[in-house]
This record gives structure tokens, sequence and C-alpha cells, in this order.
């Protein structure tokens, strides 16, 4: 049987075969990816003429300097913050549900679980977000519940702290937190999972057999073994946190985080430096965040 003549050109020459199938994705990665990232911090070394609200092209660090107003650090403190919740949160939530996926439920319960855990990914990110701004509202169903359960003035009390309370829980740092918790916590399960699948059977026998509690099993193995998975994890909502709008923009209030910021400076105000300069933050943050994940062995568990 004969070969193409272009079939056989490309066997004898493996090494340009390769060059061209990978080719595509490296041109992807080098130019429009690197490349729209190095143009955004190119960005955020220009400014912004206070009196014509032209851009002005010309290298200067002023921009940067307005990142470091009490204002703009707030943002960023309050954005940091909230993602180290999150993530804290998802771990806590997730670290259980995982752990009875891969360890203790049967193919079947698995299986379901699973599905359920991916469900919510399969709607509207948007639907979401909003059915939870109803759920929280002063009609909704959680006002509903304290109000069943005689604990009205335990959700007035928790609306008047400072900080994390607001008119409602629609509109609060809680709400925005729930939310995020929410949206998140799959993408934290999923990795937790995929690690505890890899703890091998017969540690846990032969820790039983060394005389080892179960609390003490599962704090000395299990746990280190699983920290990987949990790395990868926070990996998933502590980035996605810093960068998202959407959630603070429905149920937060004037207090704006990163994703807002951009958002306003680029969209509103027009001030494109500014709006990068704020790009290149949570770029620098989740830069030394891998950094850090990669020496825990986080990367073998996504």
């Amino acid at each position: 049987m004969r070969r193409h003549p272009v079939a056989s050109f490309f066997f004898r020459h493996p090494r340009l075969t390769l060059v061209l199938l990978i080719l595509p994705p490296i041109l992807w990665l080098g130019v429009v990816n690197l490349g729209s990232i190095g143009s955004l911090v190119v960005q955020s070394f220009y400014r912004l003429d206070d009196f014509t609200g032209i851009v002005v092209r010309e290298f200067t660090l002023d921009t940067w300097r307005q990142l470091f107003t009490p204002a703009n650090l707030d943002i960023i403190r309050r954005t940091v913050a909230m993602a180290v919740c999150v993530t804290l949160a998802t771990a806590v939530l997730g670290f259980p549900v995982a752990y009875y996926m891969a360890r203790l439920a049967t193919p079947r319960v698995r299986a379901f679980l699973t599905l359920a855990v991916l469900l919510p990914l399969w709607s509207s990110y948007l639907v979401r977000v909003y059915a939870w701004k109803l759920i929280l509202a002063r009609e909704g169903v959680v006002s509903w519940l304290f109000n069943q359960a005689g604990l009205t003035w335990l959700l007035d009390g928790i609306l008047e702290m400072p900080l994390i309370g607001g008119p409602s829980l629609s509109v609060s740092w809680i709400g925005i937190f729930l939310a995020f918790t929410y949206v998140w916590l799959p993408y934290m399960i999923l990795p937790i999972e995929a690690a505890l699948e890899k703890v091998p059977e017969s540690l846990l026998e032969a820790s039983s057999d060394l005389g080892a509690r179960p609390r003490e099993t599962f704090r000395r193995v299990v746990l280190p073994l699983a920290f990987p998975g949990i790395v990868a994890g926070s990996i998933f909502t502590f980035s996605l946190t810093l960068g998202d709008f959407v959630v603070p923009g429905v149920l937060g209030n004037s207090s704006l985080y990163i994703g807002q910021a951009v958002l306003a400076h680029q969209g509103t105000a027009g001030n494109i430096p500014l709006a990068a300069v704020f790009t290149v933050i949570p770029m620098g943050i989740m830069g030394v965040y891998l950094m850090l994940a990669r020496r825990a062995g986080a990367f073998e568990a996504l």
C-alpha cells in the first residue's frame, strides 16, 4: 500500500512534525497570552493626563504611586482578606466531603456525589450569584428561617456588626463571603479528592499495625499526603476570588474589590494605566503563591 507523499515526508522528518504540532499552542501562549500580559504591564507605567483624560504614553511611576494611597491599599487588603477567608472556608467544608468521596463512599455513591459537586458548575454563574442575592435578602429564605426560629434579634445583631454587617445579608461582607464560598467550593473538593485517592491503603494499615489511633493516623499520614490537594484547590479559590468582580458587584456595597476597581478604572473612568496596575497586583500575588504551592507539591494533585 503506497503512502501519500505528504505523509511520507512527515514520517521521514519526525522532528519537523513535532514542531508543526506544538507551534500553534506555543504561538497562542507566547504571542496572544504572554503578549497581552506584557502589554498590560507596559500600560501600567503610563499615566492619565488629569486635564485632557488622555493616556500619556511616557514611562513614569506616577500611576504606581497612586496605588499606595490609603483608599487603594484598602481595596487590596479587603480583597486579599476575602480571598484568604474564602480559601480557608472552602478547605474546611470541602475536606470532609472529599474524604468521604475518596475513602468511604461506594462507587455508586461516589458517582452521585461527584455529580452533585459538578452540577452547580453546569448552570450560569450569574444565575447562581443572583440566586444568593434573593436567598440572603430581607425577604429571603435565611431571614424567614431566623424569624421562624425567633432569632431575628441575632440576625439584626450580626448585621449591625462593623465591617461584616450591612442593611441586609444580601448587601454585606457576609453575603459576599457566602456566595464566594458556594461558587468556588467544587474547585476545592475535586483536587482534595484526587489527592486522597492516591493515599495507599497499605500506609493506613501500617499506621494501625504500629499502634496509631485513627486520630493520629489522620493527623500524621492522611493530612500530610492530602495537603498538596488542599494547596492545589486553594490556587483556584484564592486566584478566582482575587479577580472576581461579579459577586462583590451584586452582593457588595460601596467598598470596592480589586476586580471592581479594574472595571471602574478601565470602563467608567477610562484610566487604563491605573486599571493595569490593579491587574498586575493579583498577578504578582499569585506568582508568589504559585511558587510556594509548587514547593508544597500542589501541582502533583492538579
